[in-house]
């Protein structure tokens, strides 16, 4: 029996949220080296293990999406599933961690590559400066068993900033809120008819004809359905709780921001989730996740958002639009974090990690995914390379409903043991 569970609660002690997973870092990089590797760390963090002349490299990112207490994270198990407390779980892409260091423990000749900042826009990926040798990547991100992924979104993060200035308002003030839904992942969850807490504030605010704004915050992350969204009003009609919005009275008289009624519009008007599906892959091919809005004290509006599609004019036409959408209201814009489409390809090697899946699993598929895969950023980078993905049953990603199949991980890892086998004999 292998340690990869012992393995993936260890990691889970060990913070490693976006941005600030230098600790998990360094441990990783003492890790391979007390079990004999070389090993290479680059200034985006990333992290290059290596042994021998390996056929094979194995690649995940090693942050996480901290939602709720996390990086606070207390696992439990329940029906075959592992769960966290109150946090997101960290298994995307913790657990593909967790296999790494099982093939670092067996003493595997082959090449890791774990990648920094993945969550927040592909960063460590993007900035990647390592000579990588092996004529084959196997990326352990994705999240389903039986599925082999040779495909996958790209990507751009839009945001848009806009300096108001306050002014006297009227009437009542009231917090209006929506707490606690059940969010998820802004890309392969979109499709899910999860309501968005943003979306779900924002018609509310329209349909009670709501004008004066004092402040907003609502949204968690930018690659997260916002399960979360607060709104200071001020209000000469009575409020009341309706569906998943609820109302406060406040004892104050705050001033409201001057042009907060067009700041309502917006986020009632705004094209949030899928704008068209795939019809030939059953996913969707284009969606726009409005993942973050925020006012400072001073007036300052900030949004952000997570935009996808399965092909780059596809991801170009809608940041043209969201873009043009922002700058009629006023706002400046900035497209950040843009990363590739990687276009479905079938090789030589998706045909064995098909074949090795259908082995264990007794079945298999070649899919693509909604989300952003790294394979796309790297095999621009490395054109010799030949990419597939596989991962464990991992559901609600990004949210703190996460969780993970464990007798998908082990079986997983029993794939991934039988394609590095017949690697090193090709």
């Amino acid at each position: 029996m292998s340690k990869i569970i012992e393995y993936f609660e260890t990691i889970t002690q060990i913070p490693h949220c976006s941005k600030e997973a230098d600790r998990l870092c360094d441990f990783l990089v003492e890790f391979a080296k007390a079990r004999g590797y070389e090993v290479e760390v680059d200034v985006a963090k990333n992290i290059y293990v290596h042994k021998g002349s390996p056929k094979l490299c194995l690649q995940a990112h090693y942050d996480m999406v901290c939602m709720g207490k996390a990086p606070q994270i207390e696992t439990f198990v329940e029906d075959g599933w592992m769960k966290a407390k109150e946090s997101s779980l960290g298994a995307d892409n913790g657990m593909a961690i967790a296999m790494m260091m099982q093939c670092m423990e067996e003493g595997r000749v082959l090449e890791f590559l774990f990648t920094s900042d993945e969550e927040i826009g592909l960063i460590g990926a993007n900035k990647l400066a390592f000579d990588l040798k092996a004529a084959y990547m196997l990326n352990l991100d994705s999240e389903d068993e039986a599925e082999v992924y040779i495909g996958c979104a790209g990507g751009a993060d839009i945001t848009a900033f806009k300096q108001d200035t306050y002014v006297a308002g009227s009437g009542t003030c009231y917090e209006v809120a929506v707490k606690g839904l059940v969010g998820g992942h802004s890309g392969v969850d979109i499709d899910k008819n999860i309501p968005s807490a943003i979306k779900v504030l924002g018609r509310y605010l329209k349909a009670h004809n709501i004008t004066q704004l004092v402040s907003i915050y609502a949204g968690e992350c930018r690659n997260s359905i916002p399960a979360n969204a607060i709104a200071i009003v001020r209000n000469e009609v009575p409020l009341e709780d309706e569906g998943d919005v609820t109302v406060r009275v406040l004892n104050e008289s705050p001033d409201i921001l001057k042009e907060g009624e067009q700041i309502i519009d917006l986020i009632d008007s705004f094209k949030h989730g899928v704008h068209r599906m795939n019809e030939e892959l059953g996913i969707p091919d284009v969606s726009i996740n409005l993942a973050i809005i925020a006012a400072d004290e001073k007036g300052g509006i900030t949004i952000e958002t997570s935009a996808r599609a399965m092909d780059m004019d596809a991801l170009d036409a809608l940041t043209v639009e969201t873009v043009e959408l922002f700058e009629s209201y006023g706002f400046e814009t900035q497209v950040e974090d843009k990363y590739p489409a990687w276009k479905p390809d079938v090789t030589e090697f998706t045909k064995l990690v098909d074949e090795k899946m259908r082995e264990v699993f007794g079945k298999s598929r070649l899919m693509a995914i909604h989300a952003g895969l790294e394979c796309g950023v790297i095999a621009e980078k490395f054109p010799h390379m030949k990419f597939a993905s596989i991962g464990p049953t991992i559901r609600y990603p990004h949210s703190t409903r996460e969780m993970v199949k464990l007798d998908s991980v082990e079986k997983t890892f029993a794939v991934l043991d039988s394609v590095i086998q017949s690697v090193q004999s090709m």
